[in-house]
Order: structure tokens, then C-alpha cells, then sequence
């Protein structure tokens, strides 16, 4: 006769429990308009209390209080950039008993509409950031190549990201994208493959950085257009290939980032970045101009994954500094 393995009622008693408490939690927190509001606003983005408090034009206590339901929920997580915490919404593991309740409630967030009000603030709120990042540059132009060595210098992680490259299968090789291309260096790189490359910057002094670079080592088939990715949608660019070398934790809105690029990109063409994996050195904001503190891996997965592209090939190495370095290779479908 065979024994048959049974859970303790004690035990199975508490699971219930615990579960009746966590769906009731999750459903307090998500039975208030306001609240909807905020988990739509952080559908993509990453934001501080003061940063919420000027969007929807509410008081710190009332949004800090808001914040720690919808945290205690589940339905919210933290993450420190500096001096500053900024939320962000959490997901429960696939396993997890509320994974496909949390997960529902967030398709549904996601059909709402934004207020003009707070679509204003989003977007002012990104330029300040933009802005912040582009002064950086533009008063440390000179010094470019030594703020950068303080975390990962180019030739680091550029044999790498040239592997990588080498070994992404495209349908095309006509035009090539390069955002934040420095001083250039990786440009001599896509201009050896690709019949024409792109090099796009928002700050003037890098451009032309990159254009000298260019020039001196005779690099003909590179066309150079200051601005941001927004300008790519309007000016209907479409490229076969994408790379980004180090530049995601300098812009102010990485998802955003994901779905110009998407745009952008030719059916079956292909995004490849390079930057760092989440670390807790907070020295870099202030000697590099990073708005983040790089990033976890599911956070690329994730906003890839909302801009329509696939994943390909991951690669990651560690820095004799402390700093880890993840280079992600993503492809738009042939029918998207």
C-alpha cells in the first residue's frame, strides 16, 4: 500500500491565510482612482516622491502614504539613485499564487488615459532630465575619455559589443544607427559593415567630437543629426541595425528609449546595447552625469518586451572595479 504524502492542516491553514491576506491587501490598494493613476503613470518609468507629488500636483504626506499602500501591496518596489528613492512597479514571480491577478490589473491600468494635466508634467519632467544630462557633457566634453574610464573605458567593452555585432544574423546591412556615439570610436566599427551609418547626439560639442573622429580616419559614409530619438520617429528614419555603447543610464527615460528604437528599426533588424547592470556606487552620478544607477536585466527584457521586440543573445562580464557590464541583443519581427 502506498503511503500517500499529505500537508499539515497547520500549515496548510496559514498558507490560505496568508493568501487571503495578501489578494485583500492587493485589492485595497488597487480600489482607489488616485492610486490607479500613480501604477499607470509608472508603467514604464521610475519616479521620487517629489518627482509624483509634481505630476499629479498632490501633498508629499498624502503621496507618501499612497506609495507605501500600493508598496506594502506588492504592487509597487524601490530603488535608490543617489540621495533619492524612486518607485517603480513590481512583479510578482510567475509562480507566485497573485502573478496572473497583479498581472491583469496592469493590462487593465495600462488601457487608461492619461490627464493632458499630467502627460504636461511627464513630459517637462523629462526634458529637465535630458537637460541635465546634456550640461553634464557639455561642460565635461573636454574630459570625456577620463569621466569615462572611471567605470568602463572603450576598449573594455567594445571587442565585446564588435563580437556581438559579428555575430547578430541581419536581413540587411544597408543603414546602421549609432545613439551617443562619443567621441566615435565604435563608428569606424559600423562603417566597416554597413553601406551608410547614422550617428545621433543630443549634445552638440560630442557630435562633433565624433565628426573629427570621422574625419581623421576618413569615414565617408557616416551622416551626423544632433538630437534625440524622438527626431528619428519624425523624420522617418528606418535602420537595419541599433547600438547603444554605454549611454541608457544617461537618459531620462530608458522605456521610452525602447520604443523610439523600436520604431526605428526595419522589420527583422536588430537593437544591440551595452551598458551596466545595477550597482550601488553613487560617486558615478556626480562624476559621470548618470541619471541611473544601471540596470537589472529584467528591466531591458521588460521594456523590449512592451516596444514589440524580441529577445536574442545576453552577454555579461564583470569589471576589476566592481561594476558588471551586460551587452543585450534585441530584434524586431518580420510581421511587427
Amino acid at each position: 500500500m502506498t503511503q500517500q504524502q499529505t500537508i499539515p492542516p497547520p500549515l496548510q491553514a496559514v498558507e490560505i491565510e496568508s493568501m487571503q491576506d495578501n489578494l485583500a491587501t492587493l485589492l485595497r490598494a488597487a480600489g482607489d482612482g488616485f492610486r490607479l493613476d500613480i501604477l499607470r503613470v509608472l508603467a514604464q518609468d521610475s519616479f521620487g516622491v517629489l518627482e509624483l507629488c509634481r505630476i499629479f500636483a498632490a501633498k508629499q504626506s498624502g503621496m507618501s502614504h499612497h506609495l507605501k499602500v500600493l508598496t506594502s501591496a506588492g504592487l509597487l518596489t524601490t530603488r535608490r539613485e543617489g540621495n533619492s528613492i524612486f518607485y517603480r512597479r513590481a512583479y510578482f514571480a510567475p509562480d507566485h499564487l497573485l502573478a496572473t491577478m497583479q498581472q491583469a490589473l496592469f493590462n487593465s491600468v495600462d488601457q487608461l488615459p492619461i490627464a493632458q494635466a499630467v502627460q504636461q508634467q511627464l513630459r517637462e519632467l523629462e526634458i529637465e532630465r535630458s537637460q541635465a544630462s546634456q550640461q553634464f557633457f557639455t561642460d565635461n566634453a573636454h574630459k570625456f575619455r577620463e569621466q569615462q574610464d572611471l567605470i568602463a573605458s572603450y576598449p573594455v567593452y567594445a571587442e565585446h559589443m564588435k563580437q556581438l555585432l559579428q555575430n547578430t544574423s541581419l536581413r540587411d546591412i544597408s543603414l546602421a544607427l549609432e545613439v551617443g556615439s562619443g567621441e566615435g570610436e565604435f563608428l569606424a566599427i559600423l562603417a566597416q559593415q554597413f553601406t551608410r551609418v547614422i550617428a545621433l547626439d543630443n549634445a552638440t560639442n560630442m557630435l562633433d567630437k565624433a565628426r573629427a573622429f570621422a574625419n581623421e580616419k576618413n569615414l565617408r559614409n557616416i551622416e551626423f543629426i544632433h538630437g534625440d530619438t524622438r527626431n528619428l520617429v519624425e523624420q522617418k528614419i528606418l535602420v537595419d541595425c541599433i547600438v547603444l555603447n554605454m549611454v541608457l543610464h544617461h537618459t531620462a527615460s530608458p522605456a521610452d528609449i525602447f520604443q523610439d528604437l523600436s520604431r526605428a528599426l526595419a522589420p527583422k533588424g536588430a537593437l544591440l546595447i551595452c551598458d551596466l547592470c545595477r550597482h550601488e556606487q553613487t560617486w558615478a552620478r556626480d562624476a559621470c552625469g548618470d541619471l541611473w544607477q544601471g540596470f537589472e536585466p529584467h528591466d531591458f527584457s521588460r521594456w523590449a518586451t512592451a516596444a514589440g521586440l524580441e529577445e536574442g543573445q545576453s552577454v555579461y562580464f564583470a569589471l576589476r572595479n566592481g561594476f558588471q557590464i551586460q551587452l543585450r541583443q534585441f530584434f524586431k519581427p518580420a510581421n511587427f
